[in-house]
């Protein structure tokens, strides 16, 4: 089995730790002594090998890749010219494995999501992977811990596949977008309903096929970057195609109408860590019921707090429920429930030229 680990975003939402020369992907979130890419890698170990794996990414984070992942040969980071989302992005990652083996099966992965049972994922991943030699493009679904509404979702039919494996899967029966609060209470109520975290496994041959059917004009420029792979024309090529490509995620180019879906369910503490305030439910908090993610806190009468500032003692007076987090140039203080408006931040400093904190 191949990987392909999508890493080209900035992570504009953990501002001020994820900044655009080392976006969150290149980043220790969450304090566990790993970047979130070096998480993503090593949670295949056993499955897929160095030589097997793949990283998409931008130039300006080739660089990261090979120096934060030992092991991974430099020729598998694969260079996109400019941003295109994530069905260009993995068109091209086909054109490279069509080469090798087109019958083999790929697993795709973004590079910034915390998993915190490695082995469920894992036995979740070889199920996906079995219902992709058979023929089924197919997703990992998260079953949902709440009535989220910042997520898609993926229902799923009611009669289970006869995959082998030890866990069910089932043909999907739809992809929806992200629903109001009251939608996602009742998907909770019906169950068969999943998160989708943009985890899917198939044979290349098969997402070939998709493309060409759903997408014709990227197949069809995807097979002239193919054709000169490995060859001197390869980057007047690629200047000449990639500004073509649609602007467009796999998910509304490919996925949502896709002809044989299946999901494999799995709760395997999935996050996608997409706010600062998503780190309260992977951080222990400590006795003061605070969320320490790096350095030390003394608190007086305060709790809810989530602090990363391993540069300097943060005191926590008769406060509760903000984020606190240092980065040592800039400093980022707020409420959770307002944390969603750091992204008005980093536009702020865009508008005002500060390049420096970006």
């Amino acid at each position: 089995m191949y990987a392909v680990i999508l890493a080209g975003g900035v992570g504009t939402r953990l501002w001020p730790r994820s900044r655009q020369n080392s976006p969150k992907q290149f980043t220790d979130i969450a304090g566990s002594g790993r970047t979130m890419i070096q998480e993503t890698v090593a949670r295949l170990e056993g499955l897929v090998s160095p030589e097997d794996t793949y990283v998409i990414t931008g130039s300006r984070y080739a660089g990261l890749c090979s120096t934060q992942l030992d092991g991974l040969p430099e020729e598998n980071v694969l260079v996109e010219p400019q941003g295109r989302n994530t069905a260009p992005a993995i068109a091209l990652a086909c054109a490279h494995l069509q080469r090798r083996n087109p019958e083999e099966v790929v697993a795709v992965l973004p590079a910034d999501h915390l998993i915190e049972d490695g082995a469920g994922f894992r036995k979740a991943l070889q199920q996906a992977e079995q219902c992709a030699r058979e023929g089924y493009l197919t997703v990992l679904g998260i079953e949902p811990t709440k009535a989220h509404t910042g997520y898609g979702y993926i229902q799923r039919k009611d009669d289970r596949l006869p995959s082998a494996g030890d866990l069910p899967a089932f043909s999907v029966s739809r992809f929806l977008e992200k629903p109001d609060q009251a939608t996602a209470e009742q998907f909770l109520t019906d169950g068969g309903y999943y998160w989708n975290g943009g985890i899917f496994v198939s044979r290349v041959e098969g997402l070939l096929a998709e493309y060409e059917r759903q997408m014709p004009e990227l197949y069809k420029g995807m097979n002239r970057i193919a054709a000169v792979l490995g060859t001197s024309e390869l980057g007047g090529v690629l200047a000449e195609v990639w500004p073509t490509m649609p602007d467009i995620s796999i998910d509304y180019g490919l996925m949502e109408g896709a002809e044989r879906v299946a999901v494999v369910p799995m709760q395997v503490g999935w996050n996608d860590l997409g706010s600062w305030d998503a780190l309260e439910t992977v951080v222990a908090q400590d006795e003061g019921g605070n969320y320490p993610i790096e350095g030390e806190i003394l608190q007086m009468n305060s709790k809810g707090n989530i602090v990363a500032a391993d540069r300097r003692l943060v005191a926590l007076i008769d406060v509760d429920d903000l984020i606190v987090i240092d980065a040592g140039d800039a400093l980022l203080i707020g409420k959770k429930e307002s944390i969603q408006h750091v992204k008005q931040v980093v536009e702020a400093l865009q508008a005002a030229d500060r390049t420096e904190l970006l």
